[in-house]
């Protein structure tokens, strides 16, 4: 298996599709409360990455040592999602293990970025703290898992449909959000710094 086909697998031309399928699935499956945890904690956590892209990458002076130039989206997204429905799958009682579970796919996805050289060991740490974070808020949100029976076969027949549409696609927006982090935070403490 090639670093980039890993690495792909959080790109958000596949997350981002997965995130609909996914939610959906829960939804068709009437697991109300996984649902909204799904439909709220997993964009959230795609939100807080996003910020904490933008931050980054207008206060770069600020934190010049560290190394942390952009966390890593692929690997927080991958973290999130993946973790999420492995959670899911495993249900709430094995909070430990799902988190677990959640931190191999940062481990996993994080050293493909770092391999590829595409960010630093920092950015593919915060990235996994933001995506591992998101499994642990999805566990707690989502509560006990109902029994459901036919809803795993559904859910892994779509994820599956959805990686043989989307996988190996890219969604560029690394250039744009630094464009637009250099436009709204100059209005932050960082600016100037």
């Amino acid at each position: 298996m090639s670093l980039h086909f890993v690495s792909d697998l959080g790109d958000q031309a596949v997350i981002l599709p997965l995130l609909v399928v996914v939610g959906l699935v829960l939804l068709l499956t009437r697991w109300w409360r996984g649902a909204l945890a799904w439909w709220v904690v997993v964009p959230a956590t795609l939100g807080a990455v996003l910020v904490a892209k933008m931050s980054t990458m207008a206060c770069q002076s600020l934190m010049p040592a560290v190394g942390l130039l952009s966390p890593s989206g692929h690997t927080a997204s991958a973290t999130v999602v993946y973790g999420g429905v492995l959670a899911f799958a495993l249900g709430g009682r094995r909070f430990g293990l799902a988190v677990l579970g959640g931190l191999a796919v940062a481990v996993l996805v994080g050293f493909t970025r770092l391999a590829l050289d595409v960010h630093t060991l920092a950015d593919v740490l915060a990235g996994g703290v933001i995506g591992t974070a998101g499994v642990a808020a999805l566990i707690w949100a989502a509560g006990p898992r109902p029994a459901l029976r036919h809803g795993w076969i559904g859910m892994a027949a779509a994820m599956l449909a959805v990686l043989a549409l989307f996988h190996g696609r890219h969604v560029y927006a690394e250039m744009q959000i630094n464009q637009i982090s250099q436009q709204i935070w100059p209005l932050t403490l960082c600016a100037g710094a």
